[in-house]
C-alpha cells in the first residue's frame, strides 16, 4: 500500500481520520471529541455482561443472532467538522435503554450486570425488554450498527471529498466483522480501495511500531538503545 491513502484508526484510545502522505507525513482531519469507538464498545459490552475486550466480544454477542434494528440507536453528530467523530451520546443512550428495561425486570442494570458477567452459560438470548424481546445480542447488534455506521458513513465522506481512492484501517476496533463488512460494500460501491490487515495483526502492537521502525529506518532515522517510551508522542512527532 503506497501513500498517499486515508486511514481509520479505531482503538481502544483512538478514533481518528488520518491522510497519509508519505510514511513519515500524516494530516489529521477527523478525531474523536470523547470516547474513542473501542471505548465505547467496552463500556457497553460490561454494561450488557459480556466483560473484557468489549470489541470482540460484543462482535461475537451480534453474530449470535443479534438484530441490528432492533432498536435504534443515535448516530454522534459533531458541529465544526463533518469528519470528527462522538460516541458519548451513544453510549449514554445504551445505558439509558438498559436502565430503563432492568427496572422492568426489577431492578437497575448493574444487578442484571453482576448476575450475568462470568457467567460461563451466558445467553445472548436473554430478554432485556420483556415488552418487545429485545435480547442481549438485539442490543449488542444495533450498537454495534450504530458505531459501525458513524465510522463507515465518515471515512468514505472523507475519501471522497478529498478525491482520495484507498481506504485502510488500522488499530483494535478494524478487527470488528461488521465494520469490515460494511466498510468493504461501501468502499467498493463508491470505487475506492480497501486494505485492513488480518484480524490477529489489528490487536499486534509490536507488529505495528515494528512497521513504523522499518520505515523509519528506510528514511535514515535511528536512535541509541537508551531511548525511552514517550506515551504522549503526536502523530508524526519524533523524539
Amino acid at each position: 500500500l503506497e501513500p498517499p491513502f486515508l486511514c481509520l484508526v479505531v482503538s481502544g484510545g483512538h478514533t481518528e481520520l488520518v491522510v497519509v502522505e508519505d510514511y513519515s507525513k500524516f494530516r489529521l482531519i477527523g478525531t474523536t471529541h470523547d470516547d474513542a469507538a473501542g471505548e465505547a464498545f467496552d463500556k457497553v459490552a460490561r454494561a450488557i455482561g459480556l466483560g473484557y475486550p468489549g470489541g470482540p466480544k460484543v462482535d461475537k454477542c451480534a453474530k449470535a443472532g443479534g438484530r441490528p434494528d432492533a432498536v435504534v440507536f443515535p448516530r454522534g453528530h459533531v458541529d465544526g467538522n463533518e469528519f470528527d467523530f462522538s460516541f458519548s451520546g451513544l453510549k449514554s443512550a445504551v445505558l439509558n435503554y438498559l436502565n430503563s428495561c432492568a427496572m422492568k425486570l426489577g431492578g437497575p442494570v448493574k444487578d442484571l450486570r453482576e448476575k450475568r458477567e462470568g457467567d460461563a452459560n451466558f445467553n445472548p438470548d436473554a430478554l432485556i425488554d420483556p415488552d418487545t424481546g429485545v435480547t442481549v445480542a438485539d442490543v449488542a447488534a444495533s450498537f454495534q450498527e450504530a458505531v459501525v455506521d458513524v465510522l463507515v458513513t465518515h471515512t468514505v465522506a472523507a475519501a471522497k471529498s478529498l478525491g482520495i481512492s484507498k481506504v485502510a484501517m488500522a488499530g483494535g476496533v478494524a478487527a470488528n466483522g461488521a465494520l469490515r463488512d460494511r466498510m468493504k460494500r461501501d468502499c467498493e460501491s463508491e470505487g475506492i480501495s480497501l486494505y485492513y490487515p488480518s484480524p490477529l495483526l489489528c490487536t499486534d502492537n509490536a507488529a505495528m511500531i515494528g512497521c513504523a521502525g522499518y520505515y523509519d529506518f528506510l528514511a535514515g532515522k535511528s536512535h541509541g538503545l537508551d531511548l525511552n517510551a514517550v506515551p504522549g508522542l503526536g502523530l508524526g512527532q519524533s523524539i
